[in-house]
C-alpha cells in the first residue's frame, strides 16, 4: 500500500471529507510522527506497534564492487516493532486463507511473500 492508496481508502470511508483534506490529515500525521522520532520520542500505537529510533554503531563494511573495506559511520535509524494484536490478526487471517486453500485443494497457495 502506498501513501496515495491510504489517502484513497480514508477518503472513501469519510465521504463527507474531501480527498484534499484527507491528504492534509494523512500528511500531518506522518509529519508529526517524523518530528517525534527526530526529537528522540517513542511512538506507540496500541494494537498496531511502536516506532523508535535506534543507534546503529559504526562498523566495517565492504564495497560489493571492489571488495575494498569501507568504514560505515554510526547513524540513527527508525525501527518498527509490530504489536501483539496486529501480529495475531495477520496470522489469523493467513491461517483462515490457508485452511480455505487446503479444503479447496489449492495447498501452497496463499503463502506470504518471501516464504
Amino acid at each position: 500500500m502506498t501513501k496515495s492508496d491510504l489517502i484513497e481508502r480514508v477518503a472513501e470511508r469519510l465521504s463527507h471529507v474531501s480527498k484534499k483534506d484527507t491528504e492534509i490529515v494523512v500528511n500531518t500525521i506522518f509529519d508529526g510522527m517524523t518530528e517525534a522520532l527526530k526529537s528522540g520520542e517513542r511512538i506507540e500505537i496500541r494494537g498496531f506497534g511502536s516506532f523508535q529510533v535506534k543507534v546503529r554503531e559504526a562498523r566495517e563494511g565492504r564495497n560489493p564492487k571492489t571488495g575494498e573495506e569501507v568504514k560505515i559511520p554510526a547513524k540513527l535509524t527508525p525501527f518498527f516493532k509490530v504489536g501483539k494484536e496486529l501480529k495475531e490478526r495477520i496470522d489469523a487471517a493467513w491461517r483462515r486463507e490457508r485452511a480455505a486453500d487446503v479444503s479447496a485443494g489449492r495447498e501452497g497457495v496463499g503463502r506470504p511473500a518471501g516464504n
